[in-house]
Formats: structure tokens, C-alpha cells, sequence
């Protein structure tokens, strides 16, 4: 036969319970400080002026109007019809792009680590610090077009076939009739 030992429970302290709840709050208090600090470290896409139809896909080719400045208000980049590709660009831009609808204009605020990091980022001509390090980028973009990498080959195949036809000398670097800021593969 085994013998239990039996320890008295001893009554809750006057107060005590007072103390437990309190705890229990300042916990939910810091947990809920935790989930906004994180929410507010990550990527923000403000709709400024909603757009229609589809958003890219990470595989899409986007032509668009931007314009880039530090969290001081210093612009250190910025482009008219500029075509890029969705998974070329730095994390944070690539993750907007994906919530962006043509013919929209967004406002994209990227934390450094979705962007450079600890990554400073020079003027090649002057060597002038351009993006400091561990600097959160705040983007102006309008989305003017995307497509598809496919529908940007075949669109070129199609201009190739024509030049040829033509007697020109269309080529792989032609350009694509409404795209023609498309990059080359």
C-alpha cells in the first residue's frame, strides 16, 4: 500500500486575487504591444487611388510610375514608365506590387529589413551615400501596366515574325508594341 501525503491548501490571501488579474492584464497588455510593434515593423500598402481587375503575379513583368524617398522626406530615386520584373526588386517593393491593381497609385512603406537591410547603397557616379543603412524606404507608385513573362516572349516572337516579314531586322531585343520599356530577359 502506498501512502499519500497531504498537503493543506491554504487560503487565498486577502488581495492575492486582486494581484493575479492585474498580472494577467499587464501580460495581455505587453502580448498586445508585441503584436503591434510587429505589425508595425512589416510592409504597409496604402491605397491612395484604387485600381481595377488583377494583381501581378511574382513571375509578371510591371510598368510603373514611381518615386522613392527616405523616411526624412529625401527623394533618392524615381522613374516614369519603368518596367520591371515583380521578383527583381527588393523584398518589400515585390510584396506591394502583388497587392497593387492597374491603373492604382499607391503608397508603399518598406521597413530596412524588407528593403537593404544594413546595406548602405551609393551613388556610383559620386560615391554619395544614397540609402543609408538599416533605412525604412517609403515608395510613391502607380501601377501603368503589367504582364506575363510569356505574353511579353510571344508578344516579341510576334514583332520578330512581323519585322521579318517586312524585310526588317527584328530580333530578340526588339521592342513590344505598348511595352516597349520592357526589360530583355
Amino acid at each position: 500500500m502506498s501512502e499519500i501525503t497531504r498537503v493543506p491548501l491554504q487560503p487565498v490571501r486577502k488581495g492575492s486575487l486582486a494581484r493575479i488579474w492585474l498580472g494577467v492584464i499587464v501580460a495581455l497588455l505587453i502580448g498586445g504591444t508585441a503584436a503591434w510593434a510587429v505589425r508595425y515593423q512589416g510592409l504597409v500598402v496604402e491605397t491612395v487611388k484604387a485600381g481595377t481587375g488583377p494583381s501581378p503575379a511574382l513571375t509578371d513583368v510591371v510598368l510603373v510610375n514611381y518615386a522613392g524617398h527616405l523616411q526624412s522626406g529625401k527623394e533618392f530615386d524615381k522613374g516614369e514608365k519603368v518596367a520591371m520584373p515583380v521578383e527583381g526588386v527588393i523584398p518589400g517593393f515585390s510584396q506591394g506590387l502583388q497587392k497593387m491593381q492597374r491603373g492604382g497609385k499607391y503608397k508603399l512603406i518598406i521597413p530596412a529589413a524588407m528593403a537593404y537591410g544594413a546595406e548602405e547603397k551609393k551613388n556610383p557616379a559620386t560615391g554619395e551615400v544614397v540609402i543609408p543603412a538599416n533605412s525604412d524606404l517609403v515608395f510613391d507608385v502607380e501601377l501603368v501596366d503589367f504582364r506575363s513573362a510569356a505574353e511579353i516572349e510571344q508578344q516579341r516572337q510576334m514583332l520578330q515574325q512581323m519585322q521579318q516579314q517586312m524585310g526588317g531586322k527584328g530580333g530578340p531585343g526588339a521592342p513590344v508594341p505598348g511595352m516597349e520599356a520592357m526589360p530583355q530577359p
